[in-house]
Order: structure tokens, then sequence, then C-alpha cells
């Protein structure tokens, strides 16, 4: 008989497992002076030492999101936050390069891989490999020049939030009043951009009207990559409201559950939420967006948790496939569904 060759069997009895919104090690500080109020605040770069935490929490694919308007947000008056000035001539986009070229750099240090690609994920899982998956939190950096967007591309940025704490050049944020009343036409150009190139669109901090035209504009699924449901006594601005989430279940794509202090007090909090966005938008819709190393309170902050979080979900009643569908699947799915015909 022909020698046939031995199929890969994973190292791990689940399926992928992917954070599709974090900041891990706090990435974005790569390079930033040690006198910047943000390096103190989250207490420096660790991102070299994040690959553990992921092997340590079997996680194969984690997001490693720059902040793009980190430069010009802190807490304002009312104890949120938000721009507290201007970007100088030039800074956002200065920004955005020392983050991005930074978070490229982890792929060539040490042993993080580039997740370019949705085929990616499958290769480092069946290795045991880890990946970093580079996405941009604000679009601040495109300002009106939509060839940023394929030159981010070329340096291995996968997904963008469109907005985030600023008023930018491309929409409204839900904790701001209204400046643009929806996408703006900026906007409109980098989603048609985003979609050529086979890019996530994220509409995490956009308004309901943001996201509906993002929606009405992409041809492809798009995602919130952090937030949860808004509930009586929750009523945060970032949370949503069941018709805001299915505007993106309705394209095809996710929703990330949030795990911050927002609303969940406990980790049964947060797996509570996990289930109100099963019910409210559907299983196959649901994924995991930790924020982790940048949250707000939170009631994860371990890869590790995991695996708590497939055993607190089997706890509620749910089969091994529609975990895994949501701490990976998911967003594979959708992801696959951008990319392809991508220029």
């Amino acid at each position: 008989m022909p020698n046939e060759t031995p199929v890969p069997q994973p190292p791990v009895d689940h399926a992928p497992w992917i954070d599709i919104h974090a900041h891990p090690g706090a990435c974005f500080l790569r390079g930033i002076p040690s006198n910047h109020a943000a390096h103190q605040q989250f207490g420096g770069d660790r991102s070299t030492k994040a690959i553990n935490r992921m092997r340590d929490g079997e996680v194969t694919v984690a997001s490693f999101a720059t902040v793009s308007d980190i430069n010009v947000i802190g807490l304002i008056n009312d104890g949120r936050l938000g721009a507290l000035r201007d970007f100088e001539a030039g800074e956002a986009f200065a920004s955005h390069e020392r983050q991005v070229r930074g978070i490229a750099q982890l792929t060539q240090s040490t042993a993080f891989e580039p997740v370019l690609e949705p085929d990616d994920v499958y290769r480092l899982y069946l290795h045991g490999e880890m990946g970093v998956w580079i996405a941009c939190e604000g679009g601040d950096f495109v300002e009106t020049t939509v060839e940023r967007v394929a030159h981010s591309h070329s340096l291995g940025v996968r997904s963008i939030t469109l907005v985030h704490y600023r008023i930018n050049s491309l929409g409204d944020i839900q904790t701001e009043n209204p400046h643009h009343g929806g996408l703006t036409d900026v906007g409109r150009d980098v989603v048609r951009e985003m979609n050529r190139l086979g890019m996530v669109i994220d509409l995490a901090h956009a308004t309901m009207k943001t996201t509906a035209d993002a929606a009405e504009c992409s041809t492809k699924p798009i995602m919130i990559s952090h937030s949860h449901l808004a509930s009586p006594g929750h009523e945060h601005p970032r949370l949503l409201t069941v018709e805001h989430a299915r505007l993106v279940a309705d394209t095809g794509g996710v929703v990330g559950a949030w795990p911050a202090g927002v609303a969940c007090k406990t980790f049964e909090d947060y797996v509570g939420e996990i289930c109100r966005l099963v019910d409210g938008i559907g299983i196959d819709h649901v994924a995991i967006g930790t924020d982790l190393d940048a949250n707000f309170m939170p009631v994860l902050t371990e890869y590790v948790q995991f695996a708590d979080v497939a055993q607190a979900l089997a706890a509620r009643g749910m089969n091994p496939s529609e975990i895994d569908a949501i701490l990976g699947g998911n967003f594979l799915r959708m992801w696959r569904a951008v990319a392809s015909s991508a220029v």
C-alpha cells in the first residue's frame, strides 16, 4: 500500500480559540516614551510576555490592537474618556505607524506568528502555535487619506475599528453627541476599501446610525468586537440594544462579548451576558472580545479563563460545537467571508 501522510492532530481537545479584540501586554505602548501618560496608566509595554499567557490559556489567536487616539484621549471633566485636545499635524499617522510596526516586530523577535489569512489560524492550531492578528482601534490615522488603509494592510493590519473615543473623520461615537449624523463620506470610502482588501470592519464604539450606515454600505459581514446588550439599570452608552446588535448579525457578522465592569460585576455576570447575546442575535453571531490589558474593571483578566468560559457555558446547557463556535468558530467563519474575493 502507498504510504499515507498522517493527518496532524491538534494538541488540544477543542477547536481554535480566538480573542477578537484585545491589547495583550498593552501592546500599543511599544516604543512610546516612558513619560507618556498612557505608559504610567497601563504599566508599560509587556507584549513580549503575552505569548505565555496565550499558551497557558490554549488560545490560538489574539487580536493585538493599536489605540489610534492614545495620544489625545484621557478622562474629561465628567469622568469619562474623551479627547483632551486635537492631534497636531502628522501626529495621528505617526502614532499609528509606531504602534503597528511595533506590534509587527513581535512576530520577528518572539514565538508569535503573524495571522494574515484565515487559513493561518488552522495551521497554527494544528501545530500548537499562537498568532498575532493586528487590528487598529480607531481610524483616526486615516484622516481623509483613504490610501492609508491599503498601506496599513501591507503592514499586516487585518481589521480597523472605525471610531474610538474621539470623533474622527469617519463617523459618530457612542460616548459623544452625534456630530456627523452617522457614517461620513470618508467613512464610506474606507468601508469600500476594506471590503476590497478583505479587512474586517469593526463598529465597536460607533453609534447605531453609524453602524447601520456601515452595514448598508458594506458588501461583506461587519462586527462589533467588544460590547454586550444593555439591560434595565445598565444603560451605559457603550452598550447595545438588541436592534443595534442585530444590524451586525444580519450582515453575517459577530458581536464580541465584552467582560468589562460597565455592566459585569462578576465572572458569572459575564457568562450571563454571553447567553443574553445568544438569545438576542443567535448563537452563530456571538464571539469573545476580552479587551485584555486595556479594559475597564474587567471580570476576565487571563487567557486561562477561556477554559472557565467553556465550562460555564457547558453548565448552562451548550454543547461542545456551540461553545467552540462562540470561542472562535463564528469569527473564523465571518473572516473567511470577508476575505473571500479580496483583491
